[in-house]
């Protein structure tokens, strides 16, 4: 193909075109390209090719930004986060990590056991500075354990909402189910230290480590020998609406792993808002609400809803309307970088109500808007194998997904054809 654009150009210039020093340009281009092409027999963007062939990741790699010999992608300054290729997002720390908080299962006696043991080895046999909620050291069966009370008076306390952990905490421990991983997003409202979560509550959809073997486990991961899942969140500001004469309210402003819901509350109207992407005006939602989820979300609230299963490495925003009256409002997915605004109709015969992660449940009045992004603080989570094993197994055994008795092979069908039909023969000869 190239010697074919190069004689092309050259056959241009012989027939002694307009404006010959535009043939020299044709025909230097085209040499250009010739050049490129070649180059990229054994390189691609300065990379041998065999590096850059993915087998297992599911995002593609960055794109080339120039289209043929004129065009490419305009240099933007507002293009400030890169999407890092999930095959190689593994944890490594710059320096020993000496901080640990330990986030257990509330009003669970059957963790109690499993959380002891691994303060008590954090303490003693990695010489770690560990951190738990206040309220975990009022629990009277943790009073009666004679082992916690060794370690008891060198744990470090807080509370939420009223000590802050940011700069304080280089690493998480969540003992429990599913919840434990919300919580540890919630205490940290911007940077997120790497996570690692036991599975010891209900489903454990995001909790892949089991508790056997901690002590391998967990000095694996402070050798910094984990892949990490950078669980995205969604940034969550409610702006509302100035009164005159009242002095203004200063704006809800939250981040959430899974969703955030707007719905009719106590209402027996139908919610009536209205969405805008970007601001422009997209659509109205007419129905019990309305889910924006993150990826991360999309096995939780938004699936029951009917939105579509996603891998929490995709970069997008999941719209899933909840019980819409119409036959046609689909769920669907949008770019990560986009803005949506939300907010109720002009003519909606009621409020809304909006909660964040099934928390901080709130009221949206006529005149207030809630505006989702995607935030730049993503949980990054630590997988116990690798971003497609942890999910995939999850989605199997948490959700049965694609569960199904496996269907015969065509041996096994003749084999049966002909046992039967050898007794149906039997039968008639009997009766004979």
């Amino acid at each position: 193909m190239e010697e074919k654009d190069l004689q092309l150009a050259k056959a241009m210039a012989s027939l002694e075109v307009e404006d010959n020093k535009l043939a020299k340009t044709v025909v230097s281009r085209m040499q250009d390209r010739t050049k490129i092409f070649s180059n990229t027999q054994f390189f691609l963007l300065g990379e041998p090719v065999e590096q850059r062939r993915r087998t297992r990741s599911l995002n593609a790699p960055s794109p080339i930004q120039q289209f043929g010999p004129c065009g490419r992608i305009m240099k933007n300054s507002a293009m400030v986060m890169t999407i890092q290729d999930p095959a190689s997002q593994r944890l490594t720390w710059y320096k020993p990590p000496l901080s640990v908080l330990v986030i257990k299962k509330v009003r669970d006696s059957s963790v109690l056991p499993p959380f002891v043991q691994l303060v008590t080895w954090l303490i003693e046999e990695k010489r770690m500075v560990v951190f738990v909620e206040a309220t975990v050291l009022e629990d009277s069966a943790l009073a009666r354990d004679l082992r916690f009370q060794g370690v008891r008076d060198r744990l470090q306390t807080f509370r939420d909402g009223t000590d802050d952990l940011q700069d304080r905490i280089d690493f998480i421990i969540c003992l429990g189910g599913d919840g434990t991983l919300l919580y540890a997003g919630l205490l940290f409202q911007q940077s997120v230290p790497p996570v690692m979560a036991f599975h010891l509550g209900s489903l454990g959809f995001l909790t892949p480590f089991e508790f056997d073997n901690f002590q391998e486990q967990v000095t694996n991961v402070l050798e910094g020998h984990a892949a990490l899942t950078l669980r995205s969140r969604l940034r969550c500001i409610i702006m509302r609406k100035e009164e005159e004469g009242q002095p203004s309210k200063s704006p809800t402003n939250l981040l959430v792993l899974n969703e955030v819901v707007i719905d009719r509350g106590p209402s027996p109207y139908l919610s009536n808002i209205d969405l805008f992407i970007d601001g422009k005006y997209v659509t109205n939602v007419q129905g019990d609400g309305l889910i924006v989820s993150t990826p991360t979300g999309s096995t939780a609230y938004a699936v029951a809803a009917g939105a579509s299963v996603m891998h929490p490495s995709v970069p997008a925003i999941m719209i899933t309307p909840i019980c819409p009256h119409s036959l046609s409002f689909r769920p669907i997915v949008v770019p990560a970088g986009v803005e949506l605004k939300i907010s109720v109709s002009r003519d909606s015969r009621n409020t809304s109500w909006v909660s964040f992660d099934g928390r901080n449940r709130q009221e949206l009045f006529h005149g207030d808007s809630l505006q989702v992004t995607t935030s730049v603080y993503p949980v990054p989570s630590i997988c116990a194998a690798d971003q497609i094993t942890d999910w995939f197994e999850s989605l199997a055994e948490g959700l049965q997904w694609n569960v199904r008795k496996r269907q015969k092979h065509l041996d096994e069908l003749s084999d049966l054809t002909h046992s039967s039909s050898n007794d149906t023969l039997d039968s008639l000869d009997r009766d004979s």
